[in-house]
Protein backbone atom coordinates (compact mmCIF):
# COMPACT_ATOMS: atom_id res chain seq x y z
CA UNK A 1 0.00 0.00 0.00
CA UNK A 2 1.25 3.34 -1.05
CA UNK A 3 0.31 6.66 -0.03
CA UNK A 4 1.11 9.97 -1.07
CA UNK A 5 1.68 12.31 1.11
CA UNK A 6 1.94 16.16 0.52
CA UNK A 7 4.81 17.22 2.67
CA UNK A 8 4.24 21.08 2.15
CA UNK A 9 0.15 20.58 3.20
CA UNK A 10 -0.91 22.26 6.35
CA UNK A 11 0.17 25.08 9.04
CA UNK A 12 3.07 22.76 10.69
CA UNK A 13 4.12 21.34 7.52
CA UNK A 14 6.86 19.79 6.88
CA UNK A 15 7.45 18.97 10.98
CA UNK A 16 3.70 17.63 11.44
CA UNK A 17 3.71 15.67 8.30
CA UNK A 18 7.35 13.70 8.48
CA UNK A 19 6.58 12.81 11.96
CA UNK A 20 2.96 12.03 10.95
CA UNK A 21 4.93 9.48 8.71
CA UNK A 22 7.42 8.19 11.26
CA UNK A 23 3.99 7.24 13.39
CA UNK A 24 2.46 5.65 10.37
CA UNK A 25 5.59 3.60 9.97
CA UNK A 26 6.00 2.69 13.65
CA UNK A 27 2.33 1.79 14.42
CA UNK A 28 0.90 0.16 11.03
CA UNK A 29 2.76 -2.34 9.00
CA UNK A 30 2.10 -2.34 5.08
CA UNK A 31 1.86 0.95 4.75
CA UNK A 32 4.69 2.44 2.47
CA UNK A 33 4.50 6.59 2.84
CA UNK A 34 5.59 8.84 -0.36
CA UNK A 35 6.89 12.29 0.72
CA UNK A 36 6.32 14.76 -1.62
CA UNK A 37 7.85 18.01 -2.09
CA UNK A 38 11.28 19.16 -2.30
CA UNK A 39 14.00 16.31 -1.91
CA UNK A 40 15.69 19.21 -0.05
CA UNK A 41 13.13 19.94 2.44
CA UNK A 42 12.60 16.23 2.93
CA UNK A 43 16.05 15.30 3.32
CA UNK A 44 17.06 18.17 5.87
CA UNK A 45 13.34 16.98 8.06
CA UNK A 46 14.64 13.15 8.05
CA UNK A 47 18.10 14.09 8.98
CA UNK A 48 16.81 16.05 11.76
CA UNK A 49 14.52 12.99 12.89
CA UNK A 50 17.86 10.15 12.69
CA UNK A 51 15.39 9.46 9.93
CA UNK A 52 17.17 9.75 6.79
CA UNK A 53 16.42 7.33 3.98
CA UNK A 54 13.46 5.98 5.42
CA UNK A 55 11.02 7.02 3.23
CA UNK A 56 11.27 7.74 -1.08
CA UNK A 57 10.60 10.95 -1.81
CA UNK A 58 9.03 12.34 -4.94
CA UNK A 59 10.29 15.57 -6.12
CA UNK A 60 7.46 18.89 -6.01
CA UNK A 61 8.69 22.40 -5.70
CA UNK A 62 5.67 24.31 -6.09
CA UNK A 63 2.99 24.47 -3.53
CA UNK A 64 -0.75 25.84 -3.59
CA UNK A 65 -1.27 28.63 -0.68
CA UNK A 66 -4.59 29.23 0.91
CA UNK A 67 -5.31 32.63 -0.17
CA UNK A 68 -4.49 31.07 -3.67
CA UNK A 69 -7.57 30.53 -6.32
CA UNK A 70 -7.07 27.01 -5.87
CA UNK A 71 -8.27 25.62 -9.67
CA UNK A 72 -6.30 28.65 -11.07
CA UNK A 73 -3.26 27.64 -8.95
CA UNK A 74 -3.39 24.25 -9.46
CA UNK A 75 -3.95 24.54 -13.46
CA UNK A 76 -1.16 26.68 -13.37
CA UNK A 77 1.59 24.89 -10.90
CA UNK A 78 1.94 21.60 -12.79
CA UNK A 79 4.56 21.03 -10.24
CA UNK A 80 2.33 21.60 -7.16
CA UNK A 81 2.32 19.01 -4.67
CA UNK A 82 -1.31 18.03 -4.49
CA UNK A 83 -1.23 17.66 -8.10
CA UNK A 84 2.25 15.68 -8.42
CA UNK A 85 0.51 13.14 -5.55
CA UNK A 86 -2.92 12.80 -7.69
CA UNK A 87 -0.58 11.97 -10.52
CA UNK A 88 1.25 9.32 -8.89
CA UNK A 89 -2.55 7.85 -8.43
CA UNK A 90 -3.24 8.18 -11.55
CA UNK A 91 0.08 6.37 -12.73
CA UNK A 92 -0.38 3.38 -10.77
CA UNK A 93 2.83 4.76 -8.78
CA UNK A 94 0.26 5.15 -5.35
CA UNK A 95 -2.97 4.05 -3.85
CA UNK A 96 -4.15 6.83 -2.54
CA UNK A 97 -3.41 10.70 -2.30
CA UNK A 98 -3.38 12.64 1.22
CA UNK A 99 -3.06 16.10 1.98
CA UNK A 100 -3.07 18.58 4.76
CA UNK A 101 -3.00 21.77 2.84
CA UNK A 102 -6.04 23.89 1.04
CA UNK A 103 -8.72 21.48 0.60
CA UNK A 104 -9.63 22.80 -2.43
CA UNK A 105 -6.56 22.64 -4.48
CA UNK A 106 -6.74 18.82 -3.25
CA UNK A 107 -10.01 18.67 -4.52
CA UNK A 108 -8.96 20.54 -8.34
CA UNK A 109 -6.05 18.36 -7.89
CA UNK A 110 -8.03 15.68 -7.40
CA UNK A 111 -10.66 16.46 -10.24
CA UNK A 112 -8.48 17.57 -12.60
CA UNK A 113 -6.34 14.43 -12.55
CA UNK A 114 -8.37 11.47 -11.30
CA UNK A 115 -11.26 12.52 -12.76
CA UNK A 116 -14.79 11.89 -11.51
CA UNK A 117 -17.02 8.38 -11.06
CA UNK A 118 -19.24 7.56 -14.08
CA UNK A 119 -22.72 9.53 -12.14
CA UNK A 120 -20.92 12.23 -10.25
CA UNK A 121 -21.33 15.79 -11.44
CA UNK A 122 -19.64 17.02 -8.47
CA UNK A 123 -17.40 15.47 -5.86
CA UNK A 124 -18.56 15.66 -2.42
CA UNK A 125 -16.82 15.91 1.03
CA UNK A 126 -17.22 13.16 3.61
CA UNK A 127 -16.17 13.79 7.14
CA UNK A 128 -16.82 11.24 10.03
CA UNK A 129 -18.16 12.99 12.82
CA UNK A 130 -18.09 11.38 16.48
CA UNK A 131 -21.24 12.08 17.81
CA UNK A 132 -22.21 10.80 21.18
CA UNK A 133 -24.16 7.79 19.98
CA UNK A 134 -21.83 6.91 17.29
CA UNK A 135 -19.60 8.10 14.21
CA UNK A 136 -22.20 10.32 11.88
CA UNK A 137 -20.72 10.52 8.50
CA UNK A 138 -21.88 14.37 7.25
CA UNK A 139 -21.82 14.54 3.14
CA UNK A 140 -21.10 17.51 2.23
CA UNK A 141 -18.74 19.46 4.47
CA UNK A 142 -17.92 22.49 2.18
CA UNK A 143 -17.04 21.22 -1.86
CA UNK A 144 -20.45 22.06 -3.24
CA UNK A 145 -21.56 25.35 -1.12
CA UNK A 146 -24.95 25.19 -3.35
CA UNK A 147 -26.67 21.93 -4.21
CA UNK A 148 -30.14 20.48 -5.64
CA UNK A 149 -31.63 17.80 -4.97
CA UNK A 150 -29.99 15.74 -7.75
CA UNK A 151 -26.93 16.02 -6.13
CA UNK A 152 -28.32 16.17 -2.51
CA UNK A 153 -29.39 12.03 -3.71
CA UNK A 154 -25.83 11.81 -5.42
CA UNK A 155 -24.24 11.84 -1.79
CA UNK A 156 -26.47 9.98 -0.56
CA UNK A 157 -25.65 7.31 -2.46
CA UNK A 158 -22.09 8.32 -1.95
CA UNK A 159 -22.24 8.60 2.00
CA UNK A 160 -23.96 5.39 2.29
CA UNK A 161 -20.90 3.70 0.50
CA UNK A 162 -18.77 5.18 2.25
CA UNK A 163 -20.34 4.23 5.72
CA UNK A 164 -19.72 0.56 4.70
CA UNK A 165 -16.25 0.82 3.62
CA UNK A 166 -15.04 3.56 6.52
CA UNK A 167 -17.35 2.41 9.56
CA UNK A 168 -18.48 -1.14 8.59
CA UNK A 169 -21.70 -0.37 8.82
CA UNK A 170 -23.65 -3.15 6.19
CA UNK A 171 -27.14 -0.91 5.75
CA UNK A 172 -26.24 2.32 6.87
CA UNK A 173 -29.07 4.89 7.22
CA UNK A 174 -29.20 8.09 5.41
CA UNK A 175 -30.67 11.48 6.51
CA UNK A 176 -31.69 14.50 4.99
CA UNK A 177 -30.50 17.90 7.01
CA UNK A 178 -33.12 20.16 7.63
CA UNK A 179 -35.09 22.20 9.99
CA UNK A 180 -37.82 19.55 10.89
CA UNK A 181 -38.08 15.91 10.81
CA UNK A 182 -41.36 16.11 9.75
CA UNK A 183 -41.52 15.32 5.88
CA UNK A 184 -43.02 18.64 4.97
CA UNK A 185 -40.38 20.79 6.68
CA UNK A 186 -37.79 22.79 5.03
CA UNK A 187 -36.99 24.74 1.49
CA UNK A 188 -38.40 23.55 -1.89
CA UNK A 189 -34.48 21.78 -2.42
CA UNK A 190 -35.22 19.74 0.91
CA UNK A 191 -38.62 18.89 -0.19
CA UNK A 192 -37.40 17.54 -3.77
CA UNK A 193 -34.90 16.34 -2.28
CA UNK A 194 -36.94 14.10 0.32
CA UNK A 195 -38.59 12.40 -2.62
CA UNK A 196 -35.38 11.34 -4.63
CA UNK A 197 -34.01 9.99 -1.77
CA UNK A 198 -36.80 8.40 -0.53
CA UNK A 199 -36.59 6.62 -4.06
CA UNK A 200 -32.98 5.01 -3.60
CA UNK A 201 -31.33 1.79 -2.66
CA UNK A 202 -30.85 3.07 0.98
CA UNK A 203 -31.97 2.83 4.46
CA UNK A 204 -33.53 6.41 4.11
CA UNK A 205 -34.21 7.64 7.87
CA UNK A 206 -35.84 11.29 6.51
CA UNK A 207 -35.61 14.29 7.83
CA UNK A 208 -32.62 14.94 10.54
CA UNK A 209 -32.17 18.01 12.37
CA UNK A 210 -28.72 19.49 13.29
CA UNK A 211 -28.71 18.44 16.88
CA UNK A 212 -28.63 15.14 15.23
CA UNK A 213 -25.51 14.94 13.59
CA UNK A 214 -23.66 16.08 17.29
CA UNK A 215 -25.51 13.36 19.07
CA UNK A 216 -25.73 10.49 16.49
CA UNK A 217 -28.23 7.70 16.77
CA UNK A 218 -30.62 8.98 13.87
CA UNK A 219 -28.21 8.33 10.73
CA UNK A 220 -25.46 6.81 10.26
CA UNK A 221 -25.02 9.39 6.92
CA UNK A 222 -26.46 12.93 6.95
CA UNK A 223 -26.59 14.79 3.61
CA UNK A 224 -26.66 18.62 2.99
CA UNK A 225 -25.14 21.26 0.80
CA UNK A 226 -21.57 22.15 1.28
CA UNK A 227 -22.45 25.59 2.92
CA UNK A 228 -24.40 23.70 5.41
CA UNK A 229 -22.74 21.22 6.20
CA UNK A 230 -19.66 23.05 6.81
CA UNK A 231 -21.17 25.73 9.08
CA UNK A 232 -22.53 22.93 11.19
CA UNK A 233 -19.20 21.22 11.00
CA UNK A 234 -17.37 24.90 12.53
CA UNK A 235 -20.32 25.19 15.17
CA UNK A 236 -19.46 21.53 16.28
CA UNK A 237 -15.66 21.75 16.75
CA UNK A 238 -16.47 25.53 18.57
CA UNK A 239 -18.67 23.54 21.15
CA UNK A 240 -16.62 20.90 21.51
CA UNK A 241 -13.98 23.48 22.25
CA UNK A 242 -15.47 25.41 24.38
CA UNK A 243 -16.19 22.48 27.08
CA UNK A 244 -12.30 22.48 27.26
CA UNK A 245 -12.87 18.86 28.52
CA UNK A 246 -10.64 16.41 27.02
CA UNK A 247 -11.95 14.11 24.77
CA UNK A 248 -11.87 10.02 24.90
CA UNK A 249 -10.25 8.54 22.46
CA UNK A 250 -13.06 7.48 20.25
CA UNK A 251 -14.32 11.19 20.42
CA UNK A 252 -11.09 12.78 19.71
CA UNK A 253 -11.28 14.45 16.01
CA UNK A 254 -6.83 13.82 16.04
CA UNK A 255 -7.52 10.35 15.25
CA UNK A 256 -10.89 9.89 13.46
CA UNK A 257 -8.52 10.99 10.31
CA UNK A 258 -9.85 13.63 7.18
CA UNK A 259 -11.98 14.26 5.23
CA UNK A 260 -12.33 12.12 2.14
CA UNK A 261 -13.40 13.32 -1.35
CA UNK A 262 -16.57 11.26 -2.75
CA UNK A 263 -16.71 11.12 -6.77
CA UNK A 264 -13.52 11.16 -7.81
CA UNK A 265 -12.02 8.13 -9.32
CA UNK A 266 -9.23 7.57 -6.43
CA UNK A 267 -9.13 7.68 -3.23
CA UNK A 268 -7.71 11.27 -1.90
CA UNK A 269 -7.98 12.36 1.91
CA UNK A 270 -7.61 15.72 2.85
CA UNK A 271 -6.61 16.78 6.84
CA UNK A 272 -7.40 19.97 8.95
CA UNK A 273 -4.91 22.75 8.33
CA UNK A 274 -3.75 22.89 11.56
CA UNK A 275 -3.18 18.90 11.85
CA UNK A 276 -0.40 17.59 14.24
CA UNK A 277 1.60 14.63 13.18
CA UNK A 278 -1.19 12.57 15.08
CA UNK A 279 -3.91 13.92 12.80
CA UNK A 280 -1.74 13.38 9.45
CA UNK A 281 -1.31 10.08 10.83
CA UNK A 282 -5.04 9.37 10.76
CA UNK A 283 -5.50 10.73 7.62
CA UNK A 284 -2.88 8.19 5.99
CA UNK A 285 -4.72 5.23 7.92
CA UNK A 286 -8.29 6.61 6.68
CA UNK A 287 -6.83 6.65 3.07
CA UNK A 288 -5.24 2.84 3.55
CA UNK A 289 -8.10 1.63 4.72
CA UNK A 290 -10.77 3.24 2.27
CA UNK A 291 -8.21 1.42 -0.14
CA UNK A 292 -8.37 -2.07 1.37
CA UNK A 293 -12.05 -1.69 1.82
CA UNK A 294 -12.73 -0.88 -1.95
CA UNK A 295 -14.20 2.73 -1.12
CA UNK A 296 -14.08 3.97 -4.54
CA UNK A 297 -14.74 0.45 -6.97
CA UNK A 298 -18.00 0.62 -4.26
CA UNK A 299 -18.66 3.98 -5.08
CA UNK A 300 -18.58 3.68 -8.69
CA UNK A 301 -21.30 0.80 -8.19
CA UNK A 302 -23.50 2.52 -5.87
CA UNK A 303 -23.72 5.78 -8.44
CA UNK A 304 -24.14 3.39 -11.23
CA UNK A 305 -27.57 2.99 -10.44
CA UNK A 306 -28.62 6.48 -9.68
CA UNK A 307 -27.25 7.16 -13.88
CA UNK A 308 -29.75 4.49 -14.50
CA UNK A 309 -32.56 6.04 -12.82
CA UNK A 310 -31.42 9.42 -14.93
CA UNK A 311 -31.60 7.62 -18.33
CA UNK A 312 -35.26 6.05 -17.25
CA UNK A 313 -36.23 9.21 -16.00
CA UNK A 314 -35.06 10.74 -19.01
CA UNK A 315 -37.00 7.99 -21.31
CA UNK A 316 -33.59 6.63 -22.41
CA UNK A 317 -32.76 2.70 -22.23
CA UNK A 318 -31.55 1.89 -18.96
Amino acid sequence: MRIALDLLGGDAAPDAVVDGALLVADERTGIEVLLVGPEEVAAEALEARGAAGRFRTVHAAQVVAMDEDPARAVRAKRDATVRVAARLVRDGAADATVSAGSTGAALAAALFTLGRLPGVTRPAIAVVVPALHGPVVLVDAGANPDAGPDLLAQFALAGAAFAQTSLGIASPSVGLLSNGTEPGKGDETRKAAYVLLAELPVDFAGNVEGHDVALGGRADVVVTDGFTGNVLLKGIEGALAMTGAPLPERLDPERLGGAVLLGVDGVAVVGHGSSSARAVASCVGVAADAVERGLVPRLRESLGDLVARRRERAGLAR
